[in-house]
């Protein structure tokens, strides 16, 4: 295994569904990447920094073989969409598509720091010169569309706020969301240039429609550990909540700062 045997940590949540963490990068920052073993093929949803080949390692490991796999990212922010080009098959909403293929580090969010990888992936590795690759998908994907996996089916529930293209995977049968990041146990991000708070508002009231109908127990998100529905309301609710004018003026002043920060970190070096 070599490189890859203590870059990657793993453990499996259930019957073929599988949670891998990068150790080394920053845990306040780091995304969940989450593996659903199919009977006809294999889900990757998110897919981490990409300093090293996640698929590679899966493979290593025993955890994927023979099955065509399938790489989605929730959103291409870089914490998930960079690993994206060691996977043979990608798949990424409609509305940051263009964006992946120009390997855009502005609207990808690329924000590292040397201090964020405890353990630098090579020698004279600089997180300056990290970037996004730019990916051409196989799929774009839709609010409402299916990744059937053979014995578990997906369907794809475009949630935008956090970005333009943020979308969460819903299992209908097990009542199971990967949420990605439009929810997770934390402080919600709606402050970043693709960022849109009237979105966020719209999104979180559709995911209080889905505990309302009983559609979710048990949310695996993008950042940090899983929850239940009572949870999932309470967050989506907060956030609808607190939305008003003051917490408008707030974030248009971070998403500015945010925005001359990520166009001098990606463009003015």
């Amino acid at each position: 295994m070599g490189a890859y045997s203590d870059w990657f940590w793993w453990e499996e949540v259930s019957n073929g569904l599988y949670l891998i963490r990068e150790r080394f990068f920053e845990p306040e920052k780091r995304a969940n990447i989450w593996l659903l073993q199919g009977s006809q093929r294999d889900l990757v949803i998110d897919t981490g920094l990409g300093l090293r080949n996640l698929p590679n390692y899966l493979m290593s490991v025993g955890l994927i073989g023979s099955k065509p796999v399938l790489a989605v990212v929730t959103n291409i922010h870089f914490d998930h969409s960079g690993g994206l080009h060691h996977f043979d098959r990608v798949a990424v909403h409609r509305a940051e598509a263009s964006a992946l293929m120009r390997g855009d580090n502005f609207e990808t969010a690329t924000w590292l720091y040397d201090w964020e990888v405890k353990r630098p992936p090579h020698r004279g590795w600089r997180a300056k010169k990290y970037r996004v690759q730019s990916v051409a998908p196989d799929r774009i994907l839709d609010d409402g569309d299916i990744i059937n996996l053979g014995n578990r089916q997906l369907t794809v529930l475009h949630l935008p706020g956090h970005s333009r293209g943020s979308i969460c995977l819903h299992d209908q049968e097990n009542r199971i969301l990967f949420s990605g990041d439009v929810v997770y146990n934390g402080t919600l991000i709606d402050w970043l240039p693709s960022s849109d708070i009237s979105d966020y508002i719209q999104s979180c009231k559709r995911l209080m429609t889905l505990v309302d109908n009983n559609l979710v127990v048990k949310v695996l998100p993008g950042h940090f550990d899983p929850f239940d529905a009572e949870r999932l309301y309470n967050l989506a609710s907060s956030y609808v909540a607190n939305a008003g004018v003051c917490h408008k003026i707030m974030s248009c002043g971070a998403r500015y700062i945010a925005s001359l920060t990520l166009w001098w970190k990606n463009y003015g070096k």
